[in-house]
């Protein structure tokens, strides 16, 4: 008996360490936003290959960080659309009026920041605005599912998800939009609000600098398919 206690209490602890590393395993495989090896990044720190920019301001390229300066703008990526995907940002606001966002499904190359924001989705990065101009609406059209408010000096993670018609968005793992094309949107009450209209289901997606105050960093941008 003594003999068989001795191999049971060996068995267990050996089960009990193959399920901790297998545990630790996937959690190094995931990480914390369930990311694993399919993400393929656009842009994480080390060149702004394939990124063009239009409009007024510049994204500046510093310290492995991209950062929002001058007017408006738009740093959108040229080398192919997406669809079917989710889309991965990290982002830092460094105040707590920051402003920016992240446009997707843009039909065409963008010749000017209208042509984003009029013919794609603006993804809204805004800790101020009302329920209809949150971070992670689509910007004066999906009111927040929930209220998310961006940390202000740390990493958020933003992961917008494109399937079809629908777009879902979510931040640092809080839904804040599900919206499908053809739900129903308010009017557009002033001029610098986005057109209303469908979107394409393929798009080009790009990073917005907003105003000559906004200082908001991003130091990744990824994609992955959905499966």
């Amino acid at each position: 008996m003594k003999h068989r206690s001795n191999f049971l209490r060996a068995r267990i602890l050996c089960a009990a360490v193959f399920s901790g590393a297998v545990i630790f395993g996937l959690c190094c495989a995931f990480g914390a936003s369930g990311a694993g090896s399919d993400w393929r990044p656009l842009f994480d720190g080390s060149s702004t290959n394939g990124w063009k920019q239009v409009g007024s301001g510049e994204m500046k390229f510093a310290g492995k960080e991209l950062v929002t300066q001058g007017g408006l703008g738009l740093f959108w990526y040229s080398r192919e659309k997406f669809s079917n995907c989710q889309i991965r940002v990290v982002f830092k606001l460094t105040a707590s009026n920051d402003n920016s966002g992240v446009f997707i499904r843009m039909p065409e190359p963008p010749r000017d920041e209208w042509d984003a924001v009029n013919k794609g989705y603006e993804v809204q990065i805004d800790n101020t605005g009302s329920v209809w101009h949150r971070t992670g609406t689509l910007y004066s059209l999906t009111r927040a599912q929930n209220k998310v408010f961006a940390n202000i000096g740390e990493w958020n993670e933003m992961v917008i998800t494109l399937f079809g018609p629908r777009t879902r968005v979510s931040v640092n793992g809080v839904p804040v939009t599900d919206f499908t094309e053809g739900d129903p949107v308010p009017l557009k009450y002033q001029w610098y609000e986005p057109d209303r209209g469908p979107r394409p289901v393929a798009g080009y997606i790009g990073l917005e600098n907003h105003g000559d105050d906004a200082r908001v960093h991003f130091k990744l941008v990824a994609v992955r398919p959905l499966k």
